[in-house]
């Protein structure tokens, strides 16, 4: 008994020792949503995350934005940091924020790449070649010949549920080479303005998932591709739940007529949109980037929107 009860305490002791040196590696170890985060923030600003220690790019990307370092806070505490100032509106309207107005102020879009690429390609346009500098400053000049301030013309905006929104597929929707769980790009196709606000800006990312595919058969039976649309990005950097609904549907139908053409080959069903029943009865569903349809948000959401020279009165009557 009591040799068993030696080995009996062992193996507790080894046990104890294990989950001792395991504890000390996972807190050596940054934690999973520190690294999300960090990469998250190192593909908006270059277009891809960096390698390296964690410590040195932290300090690139505290240096190359602002300036300094912030050496008095940990690790986590800087990467927050730096998450909240690239993409909250929480206490202000973000940089990611900053830029889209800037951006579309100057080139009317906003464009998907790095922050690097935008800035320098909106400095070429406005002096002919790229600036010296923190992105912070280089910023705020841009955003001096833009509106003439550094203060942009930013406000709270309440964006109602079915606000519609012009997109075009960025990816093809071909039954014959798509399947269910395929991620399907669009971007918006024309600035949204609502009383005087713009919310949704040209050029906006967003995606939409396939939940369905059909193929054409024999007997005339159409093939059908069912896509669930997800999200599209607002002026603010905001995703948003996007649908494709009934005033999406009228929208399109209206369209349709008024342009002399027969939407039989598009049906809209429900609150996923069914793309499909191919434009000759029977035959492939083969829908080309650009394609543009209508869908709607979802939900009513809070955003900042960008202020424009346009005034509701004036829309009205254009």
């Amino acid at each position: 008994m009591k040799m068993l009860g030696r080995k009996l305490l062992g193996v507790l002791l080894a046990a104890i020792m294990l989950f001792e040196t395991m504890g000390l590696a996972m807190a050596a170890t940054p934690s999973g949503a520190m690294a999300d985060k960090l990469a998250e923030i190192e593909r908006t600003a270059y277009g891809q995350p960096q390698t390296g220690a964690l410590l040195d790019r932290v300090n690139k990307l505290e240096k190359d934005f602002e300036g300094e370092n912030a050496p008095t806070q940990n690790i986590m505490q800087r990467v927050d940091a730096l998450y909240a100032t690239m993409f909250k509106n929480d206490n202000g309207p973000s940089l990611v924020t900053q830029l889209n107005a800037i951006e579309w102020a100057i080139t009317r879009s906003v464009g998907t790449e790095s922050i690097q690429k935008r800035v320098s390609e909106m400095e070429i346009t406005m002096t002919g070649a790229p600036s010296e500098g923190t992105y912070r400053s280089r910023i705020d000049t841009l955003a001096g010949y833009a509106f003439g301030t550094k203060e942009l013309p930013l406000v709270k905006t309440e964006m109602p549920t079915n606000t519609l929104v012009k997109v075009s597929l960025v990816t093809p929707v071909n039954a014959k080479n798509i399947k269910a769980g395929d991620r399907v790009e669009i971007k918006a196709e024309e600035d949204v303005v609502e009383s005087g606000r713009l919310l949704f800006a040209k050029g906006a990312p967003g995606y939409g998932e396939v939940v369905k595919v059909r193929q054409a058969a024999v007997f005339g039976r159409d093939a059908e591709v069912q896509i669930e649309f997800k999200t599209l990005r607002t002026m603010d950097g905001t995703d948003v739940p996007m649908t494709l609904g009934e005033e999406s549907k009228e929208k399109m139908q209206s369209m349709a007529y008024a342009a002399g053409a027969s939407i039989a080959g598009i049906a809209l069903l429900g609150p996923i949109g069914i793309i499909g029943g191919a434009f000759v009865k029977g035959k492939n569903v083969d829908l080309p980037a650009g394609t543009e349809i209508y869908i709607q948000t979802a939900t009513p959401t809070t955003i900042y929107g960008l202020a424009t020279e346009e005034k509701p009165e004036e829309k009205a009557q254009k």
